[in-house]
């Protein structure tokens, strides 16, 4: 955003330099990226002066050029010769003396240099308009007023404009300080705080005055919830031109183009006030103006003769039979100002942003008014910018105003109440500001005090003021109006934490989460929205999407393992197929017309576990990986005494449920063939389910207990044990326990087997045993006679044979 200098001094009277001035700007928040010199006449016009020609002669060497005598001041007479055709003695003109540097429409300059022009000394230029950069006219030399004294410096005599302009990095909650008023309104309270003198500039309508009622233009609003005021008015016979110079130089200083008076009228109250205004040629305009939305599909060409289609929640600005312009985004074609144009109906409004936002996003436009409307402007100053503008088309274009003011207006919504503690204030500053400072900070920024007592304040917000709805937005306009930088150095201030709670979900799901990955694991997130196609039997109906974007993304998911192969699919189609993958996420459903939301952890593996080495062992089984993974996992979150069963479902072939007191915890197991097919995976896929809800509600419920390092060594056995396929891993581990609870630590399986070598029927499992004493070293002897009663147990209750 560019602001002027200059610009500012129209509403307050200061005594600053601009690099003074950008320091202040820039600790009010309205950071100043950079400061730009701009002269409207590049150069100022150094060197030029007025002259008195008192000689013009034929060239004695050149048809088309006149040798002229031109007195500078009372003892200096050059001569120069000059090529215009308007020259003649007696005149007044502007003389570019030695040395002076103008510049071409390019802004490249060029020197004046004495010189020979076909034989003869020129010591200057007489100047045209264009030479000088005061407009196109190069049809001859600037002929200057009789009365204007010689030796008079150009510049003294030309409206030239001298400014410096600042580039504001405004960051978007501040849609106040869009415009010069509002930013002058900031300075204000800084040089209030800063006791910087300065004095206020009071803008008045004094000039608005309505002529004749002669040609009135009923306004119609149809949707008061998108437009809350709507005021116009008519001026009629205007003279369509040119802008006088001081207009010109205030847009063009922050890089707005002059297009003619009416516009530019219209873009210097939008920065000037930051209110929007728009200017239609009233003779088109049928019966009245109509504000509403369009059919869809409504062809509509835009002033940059583009055709558009509108949609039928766009707000258009219509008369009784077409639409004239998108409301608050860009005007029409047809309805637009040009140089015939004598009669105008100027509006001003106030939308709602949401709409404007909307529309202008939709179309593809991003015009100075939609970026306000979009943001939010004052909605107090709508009639006192349409005067005001009025007033200035008036006075600059000979026109009358030819209606009574035609209002739409819908109450708005009360200002804002605050509530603000003074020990809240010092706190979160971390020193305590004297009151009376506080209360004059917020009378400078416009917040009124509505009540006050020794420790709180009751505050109304300026309805501008749309980013200020807490009071941690009030502490902040009083931290940035004081100043960040005046506040003190001091200690560093800290309030412990509450003691560390290990069964926080958060904290939960970050330890599991560092687990999987400091084992190769790596998190994926998918969309919660999934095809209706895929279908699970373990979670409520499925939530379905009203307006879904594809048949894909139709329902809320019921499963995680639906969106878990489509991204092992995704990548095994890449040639990326030793994966290990897991996911935290919610699954959703209803029931009996509620909607349910359940927590989910899955974890899936596909092709090979480990990296490829030469050391690497790939027998390694994926089932017996991820189970002991599972169980290593519960062991970290202290959940003891589940049980497993065995299982199969729709999504499972096989594998193993772990309850505990038959609330299901996981599911672990082998994916169904049927379900892979789906997805174009022929590898097998193992993956487990966790239950997270349930997780949660179990996880750490037991105290932690810490042990000593045990003193002596451990000793490990282990049995192949051929077992009938009935006979599970769990029910060896409890006959062991059952044999030995004294020294036996663990009982682990570590290999499981079943093939052609094997007696029908049969498998083969690998079970180590380890032993400790926590008093003594513990003998081979003593450990071969457990292990012998293990193997005469093994053998009673189930069969067992050592193979």
């Amino acid at each position: 955003m560019k602001i002027s200098y200059n610009w500012l001094k129209q509403f307050i009277e200061f005594n600053i330099n601009p690099d003074d001035l950008s320091k202040i700007l820039t600790n009010l928040g309205l950071e100043v990226e950079a400061i730009e010199k701009f002269e409207s006449i590049k150069g100022g016009l150094k060197g030029v002066i007025a002259g008195h020609v008192i000689e013009c002669e034929k060239h004695p060497n050149a048809d088309r050029l006149k040798m002229t005598k031109v007195k500078m001041d009372e003892n200096t007479i050059l001569q120069i010769i000059c090529g215009a055709s308007n020259v003649s003695s007696g005149q007044n003109v502007a003389v570019a003396t030695v040395g002076a540097i103008l510049y071409d429409q390019s802004e490249k300059p060029f020197k004046i240099n004495k010189s020979k022009i076909r034989g003869e000394l020129s010591m200057g230029m007489i100047c045209s308009e264009k030479e000088l950069g005061i407009s196109d006219n190069h049809e001859g030399i600037l002929v200057l007023d009789k009365s204007t004294k010689i030796g008079t410096p150009i510049k003294n005599i030309i409206d030239i404009e001298n400014d410096y302009i600042f580039e504001i990095s405004l960051t978007p909650n501040r849609s106040d300080a869009i415009s010069h008023m509002g930013v002058a309104r900031d300075l204000k309270a800084a040089f209030d705080i800063n006791k910087i003198d300065y004095k206020s500039i009071i803008i008045n309508t004094d000039l608005f005055k309505v002529e004749n009622n002669s040609n009135p233009i009923p306004v119609e609003v149809l949707n008061s919830k998108k437009c809350f005021h709507y005021h116009g008015l008519t001026i009629s016979n205007i003279k369509v031109d040119d802008s006088p110079g001081w207009l010109k130089n205030k847009l063009n200083s922050i890089g707005i183009t002059p297009k003619n008076n009416i516009i530019d009228i219209t873009n210097y109250i939008l920065h000037h006030l930051g209110q929007p205004l728009h200017a239609f040629n009233s003779d088109v305009i049928n019966n009245k103006i109509v504000v509403k939305e369009c059919i869809k599909n409504t062809k509509f060409t835009t002033l940059d003769e583009v055709e558009r289609l509108l949609d039928k929640d766009d707000l258009m600005i219509c008369d009784s039979k077409k639409p004239l312009c998108i409301a608050g985004v860009f005007g029409g074609l047809n309805s637009g100002i040009d140089q015939n144009t004598t009669n105008i109906f100027l509006e001003s409004a106030y939308f709602e942003s949401t709409t404007i936002r909307k529309t202008a996003k939709r179309h593809g436009l991003s015009t100075d008014a939609s970026y306000r409307f979009e943001r939010g402007v004052d909605p107090d100053i709508g009639l006192f910018s349409l005067k005001l503008a009025a007033s200035l088309i008036k006075s600059i274009t000979g026109g009358v105003i030819s209606s009574e003011i035609q209002s739409f207006s819908k109450p708005l919504k009360k200002r804002k109440n605050i509530n603000l503690k003074f020990d809240k204030l010092n706190s979160l500053i971390g020193e305590i500001l004297p009151k009376k400072t506080i209360l004059s900070i917020l009378k400078s920024l416009e917040i009124k005090i509505i009540k006050q007592s020794k420790t709180e304040i009751l505050l109304e917000v300026p309805r501008y003021r749309t980013d200020v709805t807490r009071p941690a937005d009030v502490i902040e306009e009083i931290l940035r109006v004081y100043g960040y930088n005046n506040l003190k150095s001091s200690d560093l201030k800290y309030k412990f934490k509450p003691t560390f709670n290990w069964s926080e979900p958060s904290k939960i799901e970050k330890s599991i989460a560092k687990h999987l990955t400091s084992n190769g694991f790596n998190e994926i997130l998918n969309n919660s929205l999934t095809s209706l196609n895929y279908k699970t039997d373990n979670f409520h109906k499925p939530v379905e999407i009203f307006n879904p974007l594809s048949k894909e993304l139709s329902k809320l998911r019921q499963s995680l393992i639906h969106s878990t192969l489509e991204t092992i699919s995704y990548n095994i189609n890449r040639q990326n197929t030793n994966l290990k993958l897991f996911e935290f996420g919610k699954i959703y459903g209803k029931e009996n017309e509620k909607f349910q939301e359940s927590l989910r952890l899955c974890i899936s593996i596909c092709g090979n576990i480990f990296k490829e080495n030469w050391n690497v062992n790939f027998s390694v089984s994926e089932f017996y990986y991820l189970k002991g993974l599972v169980s290593d996992m519960l062991e970290i979150l202290k959940i003891k005494g589940f049980k497993g069963n065995y299982f199969n479902n729709s999504f499972f072939s096989e594998g193993i449920q772990y309850k505990l007191k038959e609330i299901l915890l996981v599911d672990i197991g082998l994916v169904n063939n049927d379900v892979l097919e789906k997805f174009n995976i022929t590898s097998p896929i193992y993956l487990a389910e966790f239950y997270w809800d349930n997780i949660l509600k179990f996880a750490y419920k037991e105290t932690t207990v810490f042990k000593k390092i045990p003193k002596y060594p451990s000793s490990k056995r282990d049995f192949a044990l051929l077992v009938d396929e009935s006979i599970s891993f769990d029910s060896i581990k409890k006959i062991a326990f059952k044999t030995e609870n004294k020294i036996l630590n663990s009982v682990n399986l570590f290999d499981y087997y079943k093939g052609k070598e094997l007696p029908v029927e049969k498998k083969s499992y690998g079970v180590s045993f380890d032993f400790q004493n926590i008093s003594k070293t513990l003998t081979d002897k003593e450990i071969d006679g457990v292990m012998n009663k293990l193997k005469l147990n093994f053998n009673k209750e189930l069969g067992a044979e050592l193979r």
